[in-house]
C-alpha cells in the first residue's frame, strides 16, 4: 500500500472510534515516511480526541515544520496550544492558519476564543466579528461575539449580539444565560432573573445559569430563593467552588448566621476545593534571613476602579521598597487609570488574565514570592485555588473584607482589635489573625475629591436619614429598625439605593407594612461613584446596616460629613462601624441593641447645632486619624509582614 492508502484505511479507522488501529497505521506511515506531513497531523488530532494534549502539540509541531503552508496544521496546533492554556501560542498559530487561508472560518473562531481567553477583548471582537461574516447563520458566532461584547463594555452590541443568536436558535440556553448576564450589567435585574429562567427551563442542568440567577436573586434581595439556586447548581456540578464561594458570600448577608455557620462552610469549602490541590505542593527553596529584602506578590482582580482597588493603593503606594520588592499579580481585562497607578506604584507587574490557577502558582513560584497576599477571600474571580497549592511559603489574606477564607494552605489573616478582639473568635478561623494596630482600613482621600456641603436639613426643615449600602443588606430586620426611626424623628425622609423593578415595589410594600408613608422613603438606583458621592449632599445622618455593616460605604460618608450610626453585630463583618467610629473618637454613635441604635439616631436628629458641627469637622478627624494615615498603616502591614517572615525562618 501506498502511504495514502494507508492513511485512508488511518481514517476509516479513525472514524470508526477504532483509536488504537488508526494510531498504529499513522506511526507506521510516519516511520517510514519522516517528513510526511498528514502522519503527524492526524496522530496529533487523535492524541487531541484522548486529551493527552502534550504529545499532540508534538506531533503538530512536526506537522508545521513538514507542511509550513498547511493551514488547517497550523490550526490544529493552535487548538492544542489553547487546549493546555497557552493562548497566546496558540493566538500565533490561528493568525499562521489565516494567513495561509483568510476563508478558514473555523480558525478564526478558535483565534476568537483564544484571544478572548488572554484577555485581548478588542481583536477577539473583531475575529468573532470576521467569523460571524462568513457564517452568519451561526449562533455559537454570535454568542461569542456577544461575549467579546461585553467584556469590552459594549453592553447594547453584546445583548444585540445575543438576541441575534437566540432568533438562530430559539433553545440556545446558553445564549439565554449570557443575555441575562448582560442585561445584570445594565442594571435590568428582573429581565435578567427571566432570562436566567428561561435558561434554566431549556436546560436544567446547566449549573452555570443557576449560580449567576442566584447572583441576581442576592442583589434584589430574595435570599431563600438564592441559597436553594447555589446549592442546586453545587449539586448539578458536583465541585463547584465559585458557586460556594457565592454561597459564603451569601450567608455574611444573613440574617441568623452566626460565626460558627460562617466557619463551618468555610471549612467545608477547603475540604472539598482546596485540599485535592495538596498534592501539588512542593517545597520551597528560600533565602532564611529574617532581616532581608522580602518578595511580597499582591493578587487581585481588583487593581482598578473598583473599592478593593482603591483601597489598598495607598498601601502600594507607601510601600518601604529598600525593605520589600512589590509583585501585583492582576487579572485585569479592561486596566485604567487606576491600574496605571499600581503598575507604577509596584516593582513588578504581571499580568494574569487568562491564566490558570495552576499557571499561575508556578508564575509565583519562578518569582520566589515570599509573603503572598490574597485580597479577595470568596470575592468573584478570586484565585484561592492558587494559594491552595500553597505557590509561596507565607500567605496572607486581607482587604476583600474582614473575614477568614477557610483554607489552611492560607497561614494568617490581617483584622485590627476592634473587629477581632483578642481570644473572642480566633479559635473560628483557620488562618493564625494578625490585628494591625489601629485599623482594617486606610481610607484614600484623593478617590472622594468632592467638597462637603452644608447641613441640608438647615434648608429642608426636616431630617434626612441615608443608607448607601449594597441592597442586599437591606433586610425585613432593616427595614422594621429603619421604621422606627423614622416614627421617631418627625416627618424625617430615607434615602436608600435599590434597584428599579420588583424589588423596589416590594420594599415600599415592606415599609408601608410598617406604618412608614412612601412618600418618606427616597429610592435610587445604583449612581456612578462622582454621582453617588454627591448625594451625601442630601444626607444629614447615616444608618448603617446589620449584619454586614456598612464598610467603605460608611468610610465614605464620614468623609463626606455625614455621622454614620452604627449597631454591633455578632460576625467580624457586623464590627466594621464600631472599628471606624473607634478610631474616630465617636464612640457615641455605637450602639449595641436595636433601641439605642433608635435613640442614638433619634437623639442626633435633636441636635441640629452638634449636627452641623459634625458635618464641618468629620473630614479633618478623618485625616487626623489612623483611618486616613497611608504611611503609617503600611509600616504596620509592613511590620506584621516581617513579623509573619521571622515566625517561619527563627
Amino acid at each position: 500500500m501506498t502511504a495514502a492508502q494507508q492513511l485512508e484505511l488511518g481514517l476509516s479507522h479513525h472514524r470508526a472510534g477504532r483509536l488504537a488501529e488508526a494510531e498504529t497505521i499513522y506511526r507506521q506511515v510516519l516511520a517510514e515516511h519522516p517528513n510526511h506531513a498528514d502522519a503527524p497531523n492526524l496522530l496529533g488530532m487523535l492524541a487531541g480526541q484522548k486529551n493527552q494534549w502534550d504529545i499532540a502539540i508534538d506531533f503538530l509541531q512536526r506537522a508545521v515544520a513538514a507542511a509550513p503552508k498547511s493551514a488547517e496544521a497550523h490550526n490544529n496546533l493552535g487548538f492544542a496550544l489553547a487546549s493546555t492554556g497557552r493562548h497566546i501560542e496558540a493566538v500565533a498559530s490561528y493568525w499562521n492558519a489565516i494567513r495561509i487561508k483568510p476563508d478558514l472560518s473555523n480558525a478564526q473562531h478558535n483565534l476568537g476564543m483564544s484571544l478572548l481567553a488572554s484577555g485581548q477583548m478588542e481583536p477577539a471582537a473583531m475575529a468573532f466579528a470576521d467569523f460571524v461574516r462568513l457564517n452568519p447563520n451561526s449562533a455559537e458566532g454570535r454568542m461569542n461575539l456577544g461575549n467579546a461584547l461585553k467584556s469590552l463594555g459594549r453592553l447594547d452590541e453584546a445583548q444585540d449580539s445575543y438576541l441575534a443568536a437566540i432568533r438562530l436558535k430559539p433553545d440556545y440556553a446558553g445564549a439565554h444565560a449570557n443575555l441575562g448576564a448582560v442585561l445584570r450589567d445594565k442594571r435590568q435585574l428582573d429581565q435578567s432573573i427571566a432570562a436566567y429562567r428561561q435558561a434554566i427551563a431549556l436546560k436544567p442542568d446547566l449549573a452555570l445559569a443557576h449560580s449567576n440567577l442566584a447572583n441576581v436573586l442576592v442583589e434584589v434581595g430574595q435570599f431563600d430563593e438564592a441559597r436553594a439556586a447555589y446549592r442546586q447548581a453545587m449539586s448539578i456540578k458536583g465541585n463547584y467552588p465559585t458557586a460556594h464561594s457565592n454561597l459564603i458570600l451569601l450567608l455574611l448577608f444573613s440574617p441568623g448566621v452566626d460565626a460558627v455557620m460562617i466557619s463551618n462552610e468555610l471549612r467545608r469549602w477547603n475540604q472539598q476545593h482546596a485540599e485535592p490541590l495538596k498534592k501539588s505542593i512542593v517545597p520551597h527553596s528560600i533565602d532564611r534571613n529574617p532581616d532581608r529584602r522580602l518578595r511580597v506578590g499582591y493578587v487581585s482582580p481588583d487593581f482598578r476602579d473598583h473599592v478593593i482597588g482603591r483601597n489598598i493603593l495607598p498601601l502600594i503606594r507607601e510601600h518601604d521598597h529598600q525593605s520589600f520588592e512589590i509583585f501585583c499579580y492582576g487579572d485585569i481585562a479592561r486596566p485604567d487609570g487606576i491600574t496605571a497607578q499600581f503598575q507604577s506604584c509596584c516593582d513588578q507587574w504581571r499580568s494574569t488574565v487568562g491564566v490558570s490557577n495552576s499557571r499561575l502558582a508556578e508564575m509565583i513560584r519562578r518569582d520566589q514570592i515570599d509573603i503572598l497576599v490574597d485580597l479577595s477571600l470568596h470575592l468573584g474571580n478570586n484565585r484561592l485555588l492558587t494559594f491552595a497549592q500553597k505557590p509561596a511559603p507565607v500567605q496572607v489574606t486581607f482587604a476583600g473584607y474582614p473575614g477568614s477564607t477557610g483554607l489552611e494552605a492560607i497561614d494568617y489573616r490581617l483584622s485590627d482589635p476592634h473587629l477581632d478582639p483578642p481570644g473572642e473568635n480566633d479559635a473560628l478561623y483557620r488562618e493564625k489573625t494578625i490585628r494591625l494596630a489601629h485599623s482594617f482600613w486606610c481610607y484614600d482621600p484623593a478617590a472622594a475629591n468632592f467638597p462637603v456641603s452644608p447641613l441640608p436639613s438647615q434648608s429642608n426643615q426636616f431630617i434626612t436619614f441615608g443608607c448607601l449600602n449594597n441592597f442586599a443588606k437591606v433586610n425585613q430586620g432593616m427595614i422594621e429598625l429603619w421604621s422606627e426611626v423614622l416614627k421617631a424623628v418627625d416627618r424625617s425622609r430615607l434615602i436608600l439605593l435599590c434597584p428599579e423593578g420588583n424589588a423596589r415595589r416590594l420594599l415600599v410594600e415592606k415599609f408601608r407594612a410598617q406604618g412608614i408613608d412612601p412618600q418618606r422613603i427616597g429610592l435610587n438606583a445604583n449612581l456612578p461613584r462622582p454621582k453617588y458621592l454627591e448625594m451625601y449632599h442630601k444626607i444629614d445622618i447615616g444608618l448603617d446596616t446589620i449584619p454586614y455593616n456598612g464598610h467603605t460605604t460608611s468610610l465614605d460618608a464620614l468623609w463626606m460629613g455625614v455621622p454614620v450610626v452604627t449597631l454591633v453585630g455578632s460576625t467580624v463583618v457586623g464590627r466594621a462601624g464600631l472599628s471606624q467610629l473607634t478610631n474616630l473618637g465617636l464612640t457615641e454613635l455605637i450602639a449595641r441593641t436595636p433601641r439605642e441604635y433608635v435613640q442614638i439616631a433619634a437623639s442626633l436628629a435633636s441636635d441640629p447645632s452638634h449636627l452641623a458641627e459634625l458635618r464641618q469637622t468629620l473630614r479633618s478627624r478623618m485625616l487626623a486619624s489612623p483611618l486616613a494615615d497611608a504611611r503609617g498603616f503600611t509600616r504596620e502591614v509592613e511590620t506584621a509582614f516581617r513579623r509573619m517572615w521571622r515566625a517561619m525562618v527563627p
